[in-house]
């Protein structure tokens, strides 16, 4: 059986233009790091030492490791050396310009055409250019370096650098309302960024959950049948079908063992109940 391919690597780069916020810059760190992601570039922002700032410091909360590797550029060229693969990200509709797609649609396609290069060329499948070489990637091939590209807080994209990028992302939001933040933006698309490429496991908050086997949701009924008879409320001349419908309601439930504990805990009082009232 052919094994299931796995997820493509790319090498993923967050470029910030002209950001005017300090604050912005330290919680695109933080978003960042909690998706697995650490190459940040700054162009030309407002504060030359905004990576050490104080609230660019407060707001990464934790993320240190992503500004210390944070490089500052003055150009957007240097910022897309070695990326092939250019996304903007651009709310503001325009005349002229790349595709606007949803992030996690265009993700999907281009995880989905990294994949199809990964696995090889069908069997004699040629180059586009016609040549003989089979097709296995090469100067056509996948695209290794993406680039997600996020504007100035106030301006946003200027059009010449969206001109030039492959895509233009849209995160689908109130239509009557779609002002996110900057920070906000960068984690929305790291999410989803992430999630193409396989996502992360979730964190289990609780201990697992340890199940009751059969013999200990049977021993529970038989304790609990003695206590509905205890206090009458189970005739044993006729029971109909009382403990089955019980124990069909127990299934359905899928009780843990610390749950058999407490019913039986309950069994137990009902019982010592009824001996008193005996009494």
């Amino acid at each position: 059986m052919p094994s299931t391919p796995q997820p493509p690597a790319f090498r993923t780069r967050f470029v910030l233009i002209q950001t005017s916020h300090a604050g912005n810059v330290g919680a695109a760190a933080r978003a960042l790091k909690v998706m697995g992601f650490d190459e940040l570039v700054l162009v030309a922002p407002r504060w030359a030492n905004v990576l050490r700032r104080e609230e660019t410091i407060q707001r990464a909360s934790g993320a240190l490791d992503v500004l210390e590797n944070a490089r500052i550029v003055e150009t957007l060229d240097e910022a897309l050396e070695g990326m092939t693969h250019l996304c903007a990200t651009a709310m503001t509709p325009r005349d002229f310009g790349p595709p606007t797609l949803a992030p996690r649609e265009h993700f999907e396609q281009l995880v989905a055409k990294q994949t199809q290069f990964a696995a090889g060329p069908p069997q004699g499948e040629l180059a586009p250019s016609g040549g003989s070489e089979p097709r296995s990637g090469g100067a056509w091939g996948p695209h290794t370096g993406v680039a997600f590209l996020f504007g100035s807080e106030r301006f946003g994209m200027r059009n010449e650098d969206v001109y030039r990028c492959h895509v233009a992302l849209s995160i689908p939001t109130n239509p009557k309302f779609g002002s996110l933040n900057l920070g906000a933006a960068v984690q929305l698309i790291a999410y989803e960024w992430r999630l193409a490429l396989g996502g992360y496991d979730v964190q289990g908050a609780t201990a697992p959950v340890v199940r009751a086997d059969a013999p200990q949701v049977a021993g529970m009924l038989s304790h609990l049948e003695q206590a509905l008879v205890a206090v009458n409320f189970l005739d044993p001349e006729a029971p109909k079908k009382l403990m089955p419908r019980l124990n069909s309601l127990f299934n359905r439930a899928e009780l843990t063992q610390e749950e058999i504990h407490i019913l039986r805990g309950v069994a137990k009082a009902m019982l010592e109940t009824a001996e008193k009232a005996k009494g």
